[in-house]
Order: structure tokens, then sequence, then C-alpha cells
């Protein structure tokens, strides 16, 4: 039985570590050759490194809020393994306060890393891919977009425009066969959530009906399952990765 992504490039931003680094070991082991892009040059490469050789990943510098970045990152995938199949928008960063307290420079960064770098990230691929009429286009929302959490208007207001930005970008190219879908995990354990005050931790413990935080695989399994082609007839979707939390 071959690989379900036998033969698939895909390109993943903020891929050096977490999530973004869980969705490309599994894409590798499902037969996909990856590009990391990161905003650390050497963090990317070492991933990549991790991965295999230079004929399986590549690791390159990307800022996702320049649009030239983002272009550099298709392009450089294009020119190491010839077509990008699957583009993961996962790139993000976190600047929590109240909105009291929050600056604007707080507000301003989340917005243009999430928002702005998806935006980026899907315009560059749906580009390249409807000149091909196929594509898949796996965008990384969070449940904190579904429900807003205090603390974070910035995040949440990104994250829940992920979902509108994916649904119209859905729209305008699922007649050329290219498919846009969101992913809205729940508490995943990372260092950024294992960081958090154990008084947190285990009040967001508490809303979840399965009793336990995801891991990162478990979200780069439905990240393959969307890029493959058992999601062919899907477009335009949210799929939450969540324990139960906030059904």
């Amino acid at each position: 039985m071959s690989a379900l992504l036998d033969g698939k490039v895909a390109v993943i931003t903020g891929a050096a570590q977490g999530i973004g680094l869980a969705i490309a070991e599994k894409f590798v082991a499902d037969g996909a050759r990856v590009v990391i892009g990161d905003i650390n040059a050497d963090q990317a490469a070492t991933a990549a490194a991790g991965l295999g050789d230079t004929s399986v990943a590549r690791g390159v510098a990307c800022d996702v809020t320049s649009a030239a970045d983002v272009q550099a990152l298709i392009d450089a995938a294009v020119d190491a393994f010839g077509v990008v199949d699957v583009m993961v928008n996962n790139a993000g960063i976190t600047r929590d306060a109240t909105m009291r307290k929050m600056t604007e420079d707080q507000f301003d960064q989340v917005i243009d890393v999430h928002l702005k770098g998806v935006w980026h990230g899907t315009r560059a691929a749906a580009a390249h891919m409807r000149e091909r009429k196929t594509g898949s286009i796996i965008n990384l929302s969070s449940i904190s977009g579904k429900v807003g959490l205090a603390g974070q208007t910035n995040y949440s207001a990104a994250k829940a425009g992920i979902v509108g930005l994916s649904k119209a970008a859905a729209k305008e190219v699922g007649y050329l066969g290219v498919r846009v879908n969101c992913i809205q995990p729940g508490l995943i354990r990372t260092a950024m959530t294992e960081a958090m005050p154990e008084r947190i931790w285990d009040q967001k413990m508490a809303e979840i009906p399965m009793g336990r935080a995801g891991e990162p695989s478990e979200i780069a399994n439905v990240a393959t399952f969307l890029a493959s082609d058992l999601s062919s007839y899907m477009t335009g979707t949210v799929l939450e990765v969540t324990g139960g939390r906030y059904m």
C-alpha cells in the first residue's frame, strides 16, 4: 500500500518546532517532501536536517508578515521539488494580555503574524496551485477563535479571522481544484502551553471531556488527512481537534 502523501510536496510555516514540526515529521513519514519555513533560519535548517537529506526536506528563513518572504518560500519549494501540492499556514505567536493592558503593538503583531501571514500563504499557494488545478491549503486556527478566550482579544480575533478568510478563499478557488480547510486545535502539549502556570493548565484540563491534553502528533494526523486525497471533497471546513472542549 502506498503512503498517503507519496510524491506530494508540502510547505509548512512555523515548522521548526511544536505543531508545525510534528506536521512536517508526519508528512515525511507518509511519503511527502517538505519545505520548512521559519523566522529562525538556523532552526529551520536544523529541523529539516532532522527529517532527512536535502532530497526530502529543506529549511528556509521566512517571515510570514512579508509577502516577499512567503513568495520566496513557495519559490524555494518549486526550485527544490518542482511543485507545491500542500501549503500549511501554521506560523504563530502569542502576546497575551487583558484588553485593558494590551498595547497596540501587541495587538498588531499577533494580527500580522496570524491573519496577514495566513493571507500571504493562502494567496501565494493558491496562485501556484490554480495553474495546476489541484492543491490543498491547510490553515491553523484555534479553539480560541471559536469561543474567545480572556486575555486573547488579539489572538481570538486573528484565529476567528483565519476561519472567515479560509472560507472566502475556498469559494474563490474551489472550481480550480484547490481546497482550503482549517484546523482548530484545543489544548495541545507544546513548549508554549507547558509554560503556563499550573493553575491555568488545570483550569483548561477541567474543560476537556476526554480528560487530557492533545499531542502535536494528533494535529499532524488531521493535517495529513486534509493534505491527502482522503479529504478530496472537503473545502471550507473547520475541523476541531480539542478532545471535546467547547463542543
